[in-house]
């Protein structure tokens, strides 16, 4: 019995799901001409071999980490949210235009700068909630739509005389007061790592929603909207306010994200002449974390760190695609967990479940 239970832990399948993921990749690399060994070897020296690569896989890993929190707290109450990539726009134009046309003390502009990204991001959230819980409208549906949206207003803001840097398709940087850089840190990583306290920033709010989540009253009622929002509506929960705080949610940790990352990485914003992703990613990295708040962080630190180190193949020479490969494959992998099952259980023998 207790074998049976290790055996049907979701944590043992998602790490098969890697494993057999690297193998995938390691075969592209193989059938491209390269080592596999070399070529992973290059890929972890790119992770730690410094201490500047590990801080820029720490700097990757933090916008991953909050996109993918989004999408799994939705997840957790019934709702798919497709659109933390407009969510991470709208927090990181407002935090730019906070941050660059307030002018405050550090001590009050930096947590104002960062409340405003969250805001941007809830209020964009809650437009989904709103749609759904009042006209029935799909959040997929919406979410997308809404994502264009902020792409587009992103871009003409950027447009706007007073905003824009000139002669450039970026805005203006955001004030030193505004900023969340480590300076004390550069002399160890180097003065071009963007070493920032927003990882930091992202662990307090995995905590804070963690707590939410399965402590407080609000969490046990929005998991029950997610299990059954029909016997949650029995039961007496106001399922379509559940919906609406629930998106507001979502998107106050996707604007999070982007408000962190013009603070600390970028300190302005560009025009985009597509969606840069993190959005997009953070539905990976939900899926691999099994949309729990642990299992995100821990992820979104695969993510990051395969995304950074992946980069460093181009040293031998190799695709850096292979690594887009693994992570597909990891990913398909844990969606077909369901099948993993099935084979080991008929490779020990036993008999699937039904």
């Amino acid at each position: 019995m207790r074998n049976k239970k290790i055996f049907n832990n979701t944590l043992l399948y998602t790490l098969i799901s890697i494993f057999v993921g690297l193998i995938v990749g390691a075969l592209f690399l193989k059938l491209a001409g390269y080592s596999p060994i070399e070529g992973y070897s290059t890929m972890l020296n790119g992770i730690f071999g410094k201490p500047k690569y590990i801080a820029w896989t720490i700097i990757m890993s933090t916008p991953l980490i909050l996109t993918g929190l989004s999408v799994a707290f939705a997840f957790r109450t019934g709702l798919f949210n497709i659109g933390a990539e407009g969510q991470f726009i709208m927090g990181a134009l407002a935090a730019t235009l906070v941050g660059y046309f307030v002018h405050l003390p550090a001590i009050i502009h930096v947590p104002l700068t960062l409340i405003s990204g969250c805001l941007a991001g809830a209020l964009w959230g809650s437009i989904a909630g709103f749609l759904k819980s009042k006209f029935g409208v799909n959040e997929v549906i919406s979410t997308i739509m809404l994502n264009w949206i902020a792409f587009y207003l992103s871009n003409y803001f950027i447009m706007i005389e007073a905003f824009r840097e000139p002669n450039s398709e970026a805005s203006r940087t955001i004030q030193q007061t505004a900023k969340i850089d480590i300076t004390w840190l550069k002399s160890l990583v180097g003065p071009a790592t963007k070493v920032n306290w927003g990882i930091v920033i992202a662990l307090i709010l995995t905590a804070i929603i963690a707590y939410v989540l399965y402590k407080t009253v609000l969490g046990f009622e929005l998991r029950a909207v997610g299990f059954n929002k029909y016997a949650a509506e029995y039961a007496g929960i106001n399922v379509n306010k559940s919906m609406l705080i629930s998106m507001a949610i979502a998107g106050l940790l996707a604007g999070a994200a982007g408000a962190m990352h013009v603070m600390g990485v970028s300190h302005k914003i560009t025009i985009l002449a597509a969606q840069e992703g993190y959005g997009f990613d953070g539905i990976a990295v939900s899926l691999i974390g099994n949309n729990t708040p642990i299992g995100v962080v821990l992820a979104g630190f695969l993510f990051g760190a395969l995304k950074y180190g992946g980069g460093k193949m181009q040293i031998i020479g190799a695709p850096t695609e292979v690594i887009n490969i693994v992570i597909g494959s990891i990913i398909y992998l844990i969606a077909a967990s369901r099948l993993i099952k099935i084979i080991i259980e008929k490779a020990r023998g036993g008999k699937a479940d039904a």
